[in-house]
């Protein structure tokens, strides 16, 4: 594992080729070095990432610097989106990884930051005045980072309120869409950007939307999408062919359907549940195949988890249970982002601010997994598992940014 002087420097390299990047974008010197300021702030040891403490962190009297870069500075952020899916790309691509989708919430107590109502929050667990991002998150074998993000923006409450769109300078062009609207735009983008991909990944809000699912048909994109247990899917039962829902085909399923089988390591070891699938009639044609797939608790049969499946014909249950088991990849992504890189610690009420920001602490995470993957590399390993702890690269940057402030000259 690199360690110490040596290792701090060469991570302080990392951080200024990464700032270099984004830097390419900009016209004038000033929103470039503050950008590439604010990006160091996200990386650093300041518990909060608000204005005030991330002008304090970067040697500012005041965070009007910064809040400027964020609204009113001519840059495109989303060229930086994509440069930042190229540095993930170069970091942990590979043939097993993964596009995963999913939402979360930002809690706010206003009504003017755009996109902001009272809607439900899977982050608070309950209907809260909240912001709700849609983000895609690519997982592989060498790690896991977020690529993309969307913000929602309700309906009634911001597409329908003109006031409310110039208020939050929401571009005239942007209208409503759906959640797995906006997540079929961001994984059509990464596909089209060719990322290795073996399989996407969602839960039921993306999973029961046919719409989503049929545009990945069409690509011939393998995917694993949890539904609803009422989602009516064709196939045969008790001899009939017909629309069914998902939890009677599970119900029919005789006992020698089911397996027990890893849905891949978990902190406390495997995580196995009972596993079963069931053929869908579908016009598919080879090598391609749907199936029904269904997840049990070992503890309570009553807990049931469903999936609809399209992939190669061969592809085995325990393959299909480890799959499924990969996204947890992208609430890993989001605990990180919040507690390390300041996600959600923004004061910014504008369309543009929301997505700068995001897309900002969405470089800062992709430095810290490209960290990881290097140091996960070069890491001992016990048993054949990492004897790394997951935050050891946020460690790393914290030590290369205090250094780099120690060293720098006075303003």
């Amino acid at each position: 594992m690199i360690a110490g002087a040596a290792g701090v420097l060469a991570w302080r390299g990392d951080l200024r080729a990464l700032e270099a990047r984004p830097g390419r974008l900009f016209v004038r010197p000033e929103p470039r070095r503050q950008a590439g300021l604010y990006l160091e702030g996200l990386l650093s040891a300041a518990k909060r990432k608000n204005g005030w403490q991330l002008a304090e962190q970067i040697g500012d009297a005041r965070p009007w610097r910064t809040q400027r870069v964020l609204s009113h500075a001519l840059w495109d952020e989303d060229a930086a989106r994509d440069l930042c899916r190229e540095y993930v790309l170069e970091h942990l691509g590979a043939p097993d990884g993964v596009l995963v989708v999913d939402e979360t919430g930002f809690l706010k107590k206003g009504e003017h930051s755009a996109g902001v109502a009272r809607q439900y929050s899977g982050t608070a667990g309950r209907i809260e005045n909240a912001q709700i991002g849609v983000f895609l998150a690519y997982a592989s074998s060498k790690g896991h980072a977020l690529i993309d993000r969307e913000l929602y923006l309700p309906k009634r409450e911001w597409c329908e309120d003109a006031g409310k769109r110039a208020e939050a300078a929401i571009p005239e062009e942007v209208a409503f869409a759906t959640k797995p609207a906006l997540a079929s735009r961001m994984i059509g983008r990464a596909l089209d950007a060719c990322l290795p991909c073996a399989w996407v990944l969602g839960d039921e809000i993306y999973g029961s939307d046919r719409r989503l699912r049929m545009d990945l048909e069409r690509r011939e994109q393998p995917f694993v999408l949890a539904i609803r247990s009422n989602e009516k899917l064709w196939a045969v039962l008790g001899e009939r062919l017909g629309q069914h829902a998902a939890s009677r085909l599970a119900a029919a399923l005789p006992a020698r359907a089911w397996r027990r089988l890893s849905a891949g390591a978990g902190s406390k070891g495997e995580r196995l549940y009972d596993w079963a699938r069931l053929r869908l009639t579908r016009l598919q044609q080879p090598p391609w195949d749907h199936w029904l797939l269904v997840r049990r608790s070992r503890k309570d049969p009553k807990d049931l988890a469903y999936y609809v499946v399209f992939g190669p014909a061969r592809t085995t249950l325990a393959a299909l249970a480890r799959v499924a088991g990969r996204r947890w990849a992208i609430e890993e992504c989001f605990k990180t982002a919040k507690q390390e890189v300041g996600l959600a610690d923004y004061e910014i009420r504008s369309w543009h601010g929301w997505h700068r920001h995001v897309t900002l602490a969405m470089l800062a995470l992709a430095l810290l997994a490209g960290m990881q993957a290097k140091l996960n590399a070069a890491a001992p390993r016990k048993g054949g598992q990492l004897s790394l702890d997951p935050w050891s690269a946020s460690a790393l940057a914290k030590s290369a940014i205090s250094s780099a402030a120690s060293s720098a000259p006075p303003a």
